[in-house]
């Protein structure tokens, strides 16, 4: 199956459900960025529940913006915050200690584009999901794509449709249950190597 989807940040449990079922995966990179969707957000599961990680990014004057064009707004440390929110929500995890290398490097260099940042993250979660795949970069923006699923749509963070996915044991789920659809770390890190068996056993809700 080829589909295609929007590289996100640290992306959600749905959009690798769509992806470790792929045998080629196109990054829609030429679009135009918009606010509140999952391009610059990510949420986690905290102390207290669920917990949003934002990427600030610089707007220009201009309406529409490319995604491929947009900067982040690198003045503030938002990397060291949101490294300290990890350490926070999973370090008890069984399996952060056994990530926690791979992953820290995320959180110390630096990139100049979201898009460009995104897709290292991208890179780097798919090592530690052991997952193999083709991919590409779309190279105009298209509607409609014959002999593709489109899944573009699981980027927005607002009108998303509720997934149901399995259950797993998550670190706070004592304090408030079971949360579905978080970023993939929250499954990476509870689950380690059964992450990948898990995204290929669920069913993503008709979008």
């Amino acid at each position: 199956m080829n589909i295609i989807i929007h590289p996100t940040y640290l992306p959600n449990i749905a959009h690798f459900v769509a992806i470790a079922k792929a045998e080629h995966v196109m990054f829609e990179v030429d679009d135009n960025f918009l606010k509140q969707t999952y391009r610059n957000r990510a949420y986690i599961y905290g102390a207290n529940g669920i917990l949003a990680l934002n990427i600030p990014v610089i707007h220009t004057q201009k309406n529409r913006q490319k995604y491929r064009d947009v900067k982040i707004f690198n003045e503030t440390k938002w990397q060291d915050l949101h490294w300290k929110s990890l350490l926070s929500a999973y370090r008890t995890s069984p399996f952060f200690e056994f990530y926690e290398d791979e992953l820290q490097p995320l959180f110390n260099q630096k990139e100049d584009y979201i898009l460009d940042y995104n897709l290292k993250c991208f890179e780097v979660i798919c090592d530690c999901l052991q997952l193999d795949l083709e991919t590409s970069k779309s190279e105009v923006y298209q509607k409609t794509i014959e002999n593709t699923s489109d899944y573009r749509p699981l980027v927005n963070a607002k009108k998303e449709e509720a997934q149901t996915f399995d259950t797993y044991t998550q670190v706070f789920s004592y304090k408030h249950g079971f949360i579905p659809n978080l970023s993939i770390l929250d499954l990476l890190f509870n689950e380690g190597p059964n992450a990948l068996s898990y995204l290929e056993a669920q069913t993503l809700a008709p979008l």
